[in-house]
Formats: C-alpha cells, sequence, structure tokens
C-alpha cells in the first residue's frame, strides 16, 4: 500500500484514540462528577465506553497494522529512532487498552448492573488512572513522532 494512504489512516486512529482519552479526561470527567450523583455518573460511564471502546480498538488495530506496514517497507534497521520509541510505546499502550477493554470494562458494566456503586467507582478509578496513563504515553508518542527524521 503506498505511504500516504498508511499515513492517513495511521492518524485517524490517533486522533480517535489520544482525542477521545483527552475529551473524557479533562471534559466528560470533571463535568459529570459536577452535576451527577454516582448512580447516575457510573452508568453514564458505562455507556459511554461501550460506544468509545469499539471504535478505539479499530483504532488500535489500524494503528498496528499501519505502523507495522511502514515499519517493515522502511525495514527496522532503516527506521528513525523515533519509530521505535513509537512501535514500544504503542505496544505499552495497547497493552494497557485491551487490559480496560477485556478486565476493568467488564467488571464496570457488571457492577453498574448489580446496583454495586462503590465496586463500580473503584472500577472506574482503575479506568481513570489507566486512562491518564495512556493519555500521557500518547502525547510521548506523538513526540516520538515529531523528532522521526
Amino acid at each position: 500500500m503506498p505511504r500516504q494512504p498508511l499515513i492517513f489512516l495511521h492518524l485517524l486512529g490517533v486522533i480517535v484514540w489520544v482525542g477521545g482519552m483527552f475529551f473524557a479526561y479533562c471534559c466528560l470527567r470533571p463535568a459529570a462528577a459536577e452535576v451527577l450523583q454516582p448512580p447516575q455518573r457510573l452508568p453514564l460511564w458505562a455507556a459511554t465506553f461501550s460506544r468509545f471502546l469499539p471504535y478505539t480498538a479499530v483504532a488500535v488495530a489500524v494503528m498496528l497494522t499501519t505502523g507495522f506496514t511502514m515499519l517493515l517497507q522502511t525495514g527496522f534497521q532503516n527506521a528513525p529512532p523515533g519509530w521505535h520509541a513509537m512501535l514500544v510505546l504503542g505496544l505499552v499502550m495497547a497493552a494497557i487498552f485491551a487490559y480496560v477493554y477485556g478486565v476493568l470494562f467488564p467488571a464496570l458494566r457488571r457492577d453498574c448492573t448489580a446496583a454495586a456503586w462503590p465496586a463500580a467507582g473503584q472500577v472506574l478509578n482503575r479506568i481513570r488512572r489507566l486512562v491518564a496513563l495512556n493519555l500521557v504515553l500518547g502525547i510521548c508518542t506523538v513526540a516520538a513522532a515529531m523528532t522521526a527524521r
């Protein structure tokens, strides 16, 4: 596949994932905490994640596929150091995402369905911390991309 469509798809995945994390963490989270009590706030998060996480899963798959394709086209040994940093950071971010989507999100949904608000709150707090970590890693990944020559 030509390089420009790969870059476009790769960047589109970044926009969906990192932009979505920024919106959720910096905008939705404080607004929901300000106006909603846990019995309303926690189901809002479960409903939000049920929509956002599948899009993110596609974005992650697209970014990994396009990233590896471009890396293989160039060759690992010929790739700039920034690409190697992107690869490592992206794999760490993908592993964190898989844990959130595959383990924590089902627990959040289960606890919300059972109206187990303290347990749901604990799970959401774990998700919040991992989203914050992934957001920082995402910003570092963008910085690594900018240094690649």
